[in-house]
């Protein structure tokens, strides 16, 4: 790789912006932050223009800007507000790519933008593939826009088929850690606190991914995701528990093979690659060494014990806004519990409440989207209030 990149980050504040800066930092010579967004974190925006120097910052939140744009009034830094300038900022031609880092439903907009406007997207919003795939893959055939994703178990994918023939491919195979909770029995599920959700064994996250991560959901995203973006059905995409979260996910074959892509729980090696294609790019980071992993070892989900992946199986195969609908209630109801205003066994029965109460869109367009979450979100935060503590 010759030519400096300049790369977008939404959601630079987040865990994945975070580590998209570091990689950043790591290759000078390759990549530049040219644009930043964050939601609400205005001190860490802040500070990350301050080292980075991009060309623009927007902040999302309308009652942070004033604090960002004087924060930065001595740099020669556009500073802005607002979704609306998050989805013009990202058509900027000096940008080449856009990593798509922010949280849950907001990053859908902007993706939409970079897509139309022919960028290269480094895909770590996996809920823009879960609630509006359809039209993504739509919008995608007619833009010269790619994307590569960021998410470790994609990457892996990413990587076992590189070289293949799509039509030899038999199921995808999709690892998960199983979460904080795979030991624990089911009815004390019933008690866990938002605190004890947020102790993942082997990743570090943000907060609502390792909630969705505790209940599972987090795997019943990825399956939709990888449904889109590499064009196979629910059924053919399995579900495999790993523990050790060292074989980030498997493809097999028609032949009875299966590869594998195996490394360490470390989300810099996902956003390197993403980043660094058609090259992999040398790093002096600590690297997998399996002799350390002398046991590694695989188990099927409880789909009783954890519903809500059984829940997006279920929404996969409906489709039309289900997807939606079913995202919009997660995170009302992931937001209650780590308030600690509703109970962790409490989000299924929110989820499944709003799936069932709210009207399915079979050929939607973006509109059907946009109405359909609010209307997902309203009713969920009705039945959560219902539930609150």
């Amino acid at each position: 790789m010759s030519t400096k990149r300049n790369i977008a980050i939404l959601g630079s504040t987040g865990s994945i912006g975070r580590q998209t800066l570091d990689i950043v930092a790591e290759y000078p010579q390759l990549f530049e932050a040219t644009l930043l967004v964050a939601n609400t974190s205005a001190d860490l925006l802040i500070e990350q223009a301050r080292r980075f120097k991009p060309r623009t910052v927007v902040i999302a939140s309308e009652a942070c800007y004033p604090t960002v744009r004087d924060a930065l009034a001595d740099l020669p830094i556009d500073v802005h507000t607002g979704s609306a300038a998050i989805a013009l900022a990202v058509v900027d031609p000096a940008i080449d790519t856009v990593v798509t880092a922010m949280v849950g439903y907001s990053g859908l907009e902007s993706t939409i933008a970079a897509i139309k406007a022919g960028k290269t997207i480094a895909l770590a919003n996996k809920e823009t593939l879960v609630v509006a795939g359809e039209l993504i893959k739509k919008l995608l055939k007619t833009s010269p826009s790619v994307i590569y994703p960021v998410d470790s178990e994609h990457g892996a994918f990413y990587q076992c088929l590189v070289g293949e023939h799509r039509s030899e491919v038999e199921k995808l195979l999709l690892t998960a850690s199983g979460g904080p909770f795979r030991t624990v029995p089911r009815e004390q599920l019933e008690h866990v606190k938002a605190a004890d959700a947020l102790k993942h064994p082997n990743w570090s996250m943000g907060a609502k991914i390792t909630i969705d991560s505790a209940t599972m959901m987090n795997k019943g995203f990825e399956m939709i995701e990888a449904r889109w973006l590499f064009d196979v059905e629910p059924h053919d995409i399995e579900v495999v528990v790993h523990p050790q979260s060292i074989v980030h996910s498997m493809v097999q074959f028609v032949d009875g093979s299966v590869k594998a892509q195996l490394a360490l729980p470390d989300m810099h090696l996902p956003i390197r690659y993403a980043l660094g294609l058609p090259h992999r790019l040398p790093t002096n980071e600590r690297k997998l060494t399996l002799a350390d992993y002398a046991s590694l070892t695989f188990e099927a989900p409880d789909m009783e014990k954890f519903p809500l992946l059984a829940t997006a199986y279920r929404a996969a195969a409906q489709g039309g806004t289900m997807p939606c609908i079913m995202n919009a209630a997660n995170e009302i109801a992931v937001a209650a519990f780590l308030h600690d205003e509703i109970r962790f066994t409490q989000i299924n029965e929110i989820v499944n409440r709003t799936m069932a109460s709210v009207p399915v869109v079979a050929e939607p367009t973006y509109d059907d989207y946009v109405s359909t979450n609010e209307e997902a979100r309203r009713v969920a935060t009705t039945l959560t209030n219902q539930y609150k503590q």
